[in-house]
């Protein structure tokens, strides 16, 4: 199935008990994201992956003689439609459990909702610290924005010995903002100096005061935690500027439109993720195969992240002794050393993930990959 199938438009149901109806020969399931707006790619990576995932273990007879049967609902990329689809997921279409959404501001939103009504979520790729927090049925399977941040200070501090940085975040976007922060403390830690912190809001298109700003203080690189959507722009603006310096930033620049809309201004930049096809390990290759043999196009950081959520969730239903939110969230909150294409996934006590980090370098439109950073190996 593909997201164009179905019908986005939702209504705001009363909230009200529900449960898995064990009598059923399907196991339902339950996604949001954005398949449209301004981050759609990020929603239809992430939707790819998951019905990669879908398809392979039906095909293998599904969990428990049931096939696993999606339900998947677009938040446009607005909080207050996550809490509509979620909702709807719940009350109407009555899914065991949830998978998404990848940008921090929508999983916020929607997570109280699953909490409450005792459904495990787990979002495949919203990095900021807060989510999990939200309660114990609120999983990630995609690294935090405290390792993130941490993981680019540590590369910008000594691998690029850069001792003075601007940052110029997106000051609504809580994946923006809880990076910043990341990053800001920990460059600090290690005794760089942040020369200027500079802010925008999601949609804007231009940049060149805050860069005029950053230029006057001399940064030896920006970082830009944000969205591709807004970092093409900054980089091409920057480059008109005469700023040439590094840009860096988070996963939120993992999109191949990032590369449509900043072109050559990206040249020389880095950017943080949790996967890359270039990677030799034989699961990510078998993995890409079968991507490009179902969607004709190479994975990226969402799609593998989807997969992975998927795949997660799957083990925990085999495990699960029925389907009730309750046995489910307890094996998610067991998993140990899951194989994924994005790396070995733990969840921790606190529901998050811990696992590796990948740096790439963009030269021409394309991506080269520089390091793997683990949790234990950060200084």
């Amino acid at each position: 199935m593909h997201w164009k199938s179905f019908i986005i438009g939702l209504s705001l149901l009363g909230m009200g008990a529900c449960s898995y109806q064990p009598q059923t020969h399907v196991i339902r399931i339950g996604e949001y994201g954005s398949l449209t707006g301004s981050e759609a790619t990020f929603g239809i990576s992430t939707e790819e992956g998951i019905q990669l995932a879908v398809q392979k273990i039906n095909a293998q007879g599904g969990i428990h003689g049931k096939k696993i049967h999606m339900f998947v609902l677009d938040d446009q990329g607005q909080p207050q439609e996550a809490v509509i689809a979620v909702t709807k997921l719940i009350t109407e279409d009555h899914v065991a459990a949830i998978l998404g959404a990848v940008a921090s501001s929508e999983s916020l939103a929607a997570a109280p909702i699953c909490q409450r009504n005792h459904v495990p979520m787990i979002s495949p790729a919203s990095t900021n610290p807060q989510l999990t927090q939200v309660g114990n049925y609120i999983f990630r399977v995609c690294f935090t924005d405290t390792f993130q941040g941490r993981v680019m200070a540590d590369f910008a501090r000594y691998h690029l010995k850069d001792k003075r940085i601007a940052v110029l975040k997106d000051q609504r976007s809580a994946y923006s903002v809880g990076l910043a922060q990341a990053f800001i403390h920990r460059f600090k830690q290690e005794g760089g100096t942040i020369v200027s912190i500079q802010s925008y809001d999601a949609g804007d298109i231009d940049f060149k005061s805050q860069l005029t700003v950053i230029r006057q203080r001399k940064p030896q690189a920006i970082f830009i935690p944000g969205y591709y959507t807004e970092v093409g722009l900054i980089a091409r603006q920057a480059r008109q500027l005469g700023i040439k310096v590094p840009l860096l930033g988070g996963d939120g620049w993992d999109s191949s439109k990032l590369f449509q809309i900043g072109g050559r201004a990206l040249n020389g930049c880095y950017f943080s993720t949790h996967f890359t096809a270039l990677s030799q390990n034989p699961r990510v290759q078998k993995f890409v195969k079968e991507f490009k043999e179902q969607y004709h196009s190479t994975p990226d950081a969402l799609a593998s992240l989807g997969y992975d959520a998927a795949g997660v969730l799957f083990q925990a239903l085999k495990a699960s002794r029925n389907l009730s939110g309750a046995s489910i969230r307890k094996q998610i909150q067991h998993t140990r050393h899951y194989q994924g294409v994005t790396g070995s996934i733990t969840i921790n006590a606190h529901r998050n993930a811990i696992k590796s980090a990948v740096i790439l370098k963009i030269e021409n439109k394309k991506t080269l990959y520089i390091a793997s950073v683990y949790p234990k190996k950060i200084k």
